[in-house]
């Protein structure tokens, strides 16, 4: 990401009014999801370039007149809507925001999963556990929690999970299945899916899945109603138990949007163990969205503030960290790089270390 705070050309009331974006993001935040969920900005973007009044999209949507007014002056001010001769047009923002599928996924995430906890992060940061996880209930980390977080927030979680990784994984399966592994430890199976697409490409693969139980048994329910479960050998273990080995010999440890989800003393502690699961020629591939591997700002902007959320919500102690964080402790836990495929899918990188 471009270092953009030195050489600017802005003047100090353009600055100024930045500064009031961020203290009132918040309120613009909750206002742009409601002109999206009441339907206002569809009401103002179906009327075309006429435009429409504030009474007009209020009675297309069901919003009051009041509410209507309140949420499109908002939506003026964040650049969602135009104003002219009394009547409020779309722009290309508003319309992008209405539409686009990442920016969805993103809102739904921030709003279900993270806005109530973040409250607290202030407190997460002085004590380093995620005090705000404490909304949804009283668990150590959102990861022991997942199976029984209330809906919405568990499908905004998915939602958001599935969103990034998904569309990195057909570039990475080439990738991983061009070894020709028979053998595959996925650590941090989640629902199976990475697992389900490995074993439908490759009929002779097997795979061993390793998470908590409660995602273990989702895991498998999900690999059972598409006949997979016979090649998937499930291990409940908890990561976090350091003293706990992982199975092996494997020909291929795979990890994908995992580390991130743990402190640096802990990566390198589930680094360690899959080194010692990896089998004679076999690798370590690790996916994830490095925040300096992004070819654009927005990626790079996004990943970076997805970090408060781990430490408020997830578990305390992880960030999104760049590539030379999780290098670094591969080489510690005695892992060398042996290739990097950047660009998969929309933000991913993946890492191939091999013992050395």
């Amino acid at each position: 990401m471009q270092d953009k705070r030195f050489g600017t050309d802005k003047s100090a009331l353009d600055t100024r009014f930045d500064a009031q974006r961020i203290a009132f993001s918040p309120i613009v935040f909750q206002a742009t999801r409601l002109l999206c969920k009441t339907g206002l900005l569809a009401a103002v973007e179906a009327k075309g370039p006429d435009g429409a009044t504030a009474e007009e999209a209020a009675e297309k949507s069901g919003v009051s007149v009041y509410g209507a007014r309140v949420l499109l002056e908002c939506g003026l001010s964040a650049d969602l809507v135009a104003w002219k001769n009394d009547r409020f047009t779309i722009t290309k923002l508003g319309s992008f925001v209405l539409h686009d599928q990442m920016t969805a996924v993103n809102m739904a995430f921030v709003h279900d999963v993270c806005y109530q906890g973040m409250f607290r992060l202030e407190e997460a940061i002085k004590d380093g556990t995620p005090a705000g996880l404490e909304v949804f209930g009283q668990w150590k980390t959102v990861y022991e929690a997942l199976s029984q977080l209330p809906q919405p927030v568990r499908e905004s979680w998915l939602e958001f999970d599935h969103f990034y990784s998904d569309a990195a994984f057909p570039a990475a399966q080439k990738a991983v299945l061009a070894r020709s592994p028979r053998t595959l430890l996925d650590i941090g199976g989640n629902t199976g899916k990475w697992a389900a697409q490995c074993l439908t490409r490759s009929p002779e693969l097997r795979v061993t899945l390793l998470d908590l139980p409660g995602q273990i048994e989702m895991a498998m329910k999900n690999l059972a109603a598409r006949g997979l479960d016979s090649r998937v050998t499930p291990c409940p273990l908890d990561v976090l138990d350091a003293d706990a080995p992982f199975p092996g010999p494997f020909d291929a440890v795979w990890m994908s949007q995992f580390l991130v989800c743990f402190s640096e003393d802990q990566v390198l502690s589930i680094l360690r163990r899959a080194a010692r699961s990896v089998g004679p020629g076999g690798r370590v591939f690790i996916l994830d969205t490095f925040w300096d591997r992004q070819r654009f700002d927005a990626a790079a902007y996004c990943i970076m503030n997805t970090s408060p959320y781990f430490t408020a919500i997830a578990n305390g102690n992880s960030r999104m960290y760049r590539t030379e964080d999780i290098l670094t402790l591969a080489r510690k836990a005695g892992l060398v790089l042996d290739g990097q495929h950047d660009r998969l899918g929309l933000y991913h990188t993946l890492l191939e270390l091999v013992p050395g």
